[in-house]
Order: structure tokens, then C-alpha cells, then sequence
């Protein structure tokens, strides 16, 4: 036990000696335990009917501590799924009211919260604060923060794009319209002939565009007018974006898409 007290007390040491700015010894502040010290941190002192705000960096400290701790990040879910602080528990705002939240079974728990800008993580940690949890420390947003983030995995969306039910080997750009054309999907498009080098057709709704001045190429696919996917069998130059490229070969491309109006399909 002296090895931790001296341990923590060497932390909290070298917390006033460094970046500590105006803040004094007597911001530092040590958490009692039935055991003795379980924690150190650099507080701001709020009045004494609310809960305890602190900087992120002592947030980290306080994280790096086995005291039993727990982090709530209190976003919406959808927010918490898309990225959140590794260990942090998801408790909306806006499902703290007046009752325990089952996942705060101990009203003497060390409470870490944050939310994404810091609105939020004042009002539910006061909230908790009035709720008669005594230890409750609110450190701000996700968005400043510096540390380790927990992100959700990427969500690959494979592409495939059949022609008269034939499906074609595809390269697609990877840009925002492609992306919001994932979202749209499955899609169905009824093409026509058109100039005699491009099959066109609606794709029924508009999604963004950037669209610049190109000279097509056998098998590109393009978006015109935001509303409008274009798949070419010869050559056009005019402002479009790029969506990919079909993989044939130019004999190939001009059976496929020079006999008539053809089915797309991308799913």
C-alpha cells in the first residue's frame, strides 16, 4: 500500500509541474477509498451542490487507474456505434431521468462522462449528480479528444451491375456519389440508346455530383446530371462523374450495348 500511496503521490506531483498553467496544489485533488487512495486528478472546482468537471488529459490519467471506474459516453447509440472511447458504456442523455440507470448500480462509482461537443455530458452528468451519485467527473466531447477511439468497421457494400441479367466484371470509383448510390440500391434502370455510343436511363431520384469535363472510354459508367447513370459503348466528351468502368473489351462492349435498349441492374 505505501508503494501505492507513493505512486500516487509522485502523480500527483508531477500534474502541478507540468502544463498546469494557473492551477495550484490545492486543485489537486485525491478520491478516498476504504482502502485508501483510489484515484488523482486535476480538478476545476465546481460549487459543491454539483458534479466535478476536469480536463480530458486528466480524464486519461484517471482512465489509466484500476479504481473501478466507469466511462459513459452519454450520445445517442447510433452516435456511440459509429465511434466511441474504448471501455465506455452507452447511456443516452436523454434516458437519464429520475431512476438508477441499471448500468449505475453503485451510487459511490467513479463516473467518467462525455458526450460528443460537451452540452450534453454537463446536463446528464449533473443530472446523475442530483441523482445522489458522489462521484461524477464530466470531461467534455469526443470530438477534442486525443486519445484511443473505438470505430466501427467499415461497412463494404460489394457492387455488382448486371446487363440483361448478365453480371459485368466492374471497377468503381471510390467518391461520394458512388457512395450514395450504395444507399439507393437495389436499383433497376430501363436504358436507351442514345448517339450511338452510350446507353442512358433515370435513376428515378438526384445524388450528389462532381462533375468534371472528361473524354469517355469504352465501358465507363458515369453519372449525368445527378440523376442519370450513362454506360458507354465509344468515346464523348462532356462534364460528368465518373462511377467506374465495365471490364470488356470494345467488341465486347459494342455487343452488349450497341443492338438495342438494354436492363441494368446494380444490387
Amino acid at each position: 500500500m505505501k508503494r501505492r500511496y507513493l505512486a500516487l503521490g509522485m502523480l500527483a506531483l508531477a500534474m502541478v509541474l507540468t502544463g498546469c498553467g494557473s492551477k495550484t496544489e490545492s486543485d489537486v485533488t485525491i478520491i478516498g477509498g476504504a482502502d485508501g487512495p483510489t484515484s488523482v486528478f486535476l480538478a476545476s472546482k465546481n460549487d459543491k451542490d454539483s458534479y466535478t468537471q476536469i480536463d480530458q488529459e486528466t480524464a486519461k490519467l484517471m482512465m489509466d487507474l484500476d479504481d473501478g471506474h466507469v466511462v459513459v459516453d452519454v450520445r445517442r447509440q447510433d452516435e456511440y456505434d459509429e465511434v466511441h472511447i474504448p471501455g465506455a458504456i452507452c447511456i443516452p442523455n436523454e434516458s437519464i431521468t429520475d431512476s438508477m440507470p441499471s448500468e449505475l448500480p453503485d451510487l459511490e462509482q467513479i463516473i467518467l462522462v462525455y458526450c460528443r461537443s460537451g452540452r450534453r455530458s454537463k446536463e446528464a452528468a449533473q443530472k446523475l449528480f442530483d441523482m445522489g451519485y458522489t462521484n461524477v467527473f464530466e470531461f467534455g466531447g469526443i470530438i477534442d479528444w486525443t486519445g484511443e477511439l473505438v470505430t466501427e468497421e467499415a461497412k463494404e457494400t460489394a457492387m455488382t451491375l448486371s446487363i440483361d441479367g448478365k453480371e459485368m466484371p466492374v471497377t468503381w470509383e471510390d467518391n461520394a456519389s458512388v457512395n450514395e448510390l450504395k444507399e439507393i440500391l437495389p436499383l433497376k434502370v430501363n436504358m436507351s440508346m442514345y448517339g450511338g455510343f452510350e446507353q442512358v436511363g433515370s435513376i428515378g431520384q438526384s445524388i450528389s455530383r462532381d462533375d468534371k469535363q472528361i473524354t469517355t472510354e469504352f465501358g465507363d459508367i458515369v453519372l449525368y446530371s445527378g440523376n442519370q447513370i450513362v454506360v458507354f459503348y465509344g468515346s464523348n466528351s462532356w462534364a460528368y462523374t465518373k462511377l467506374g468502368h465495365i471490364d470488356l473489351s470494345e467488341e465486347e462492349l459494342t455487343q452488349l450495348l450497341g443492338n438495342g435498349d438494354v436492363a441494368l441492374e446494380i444490387k
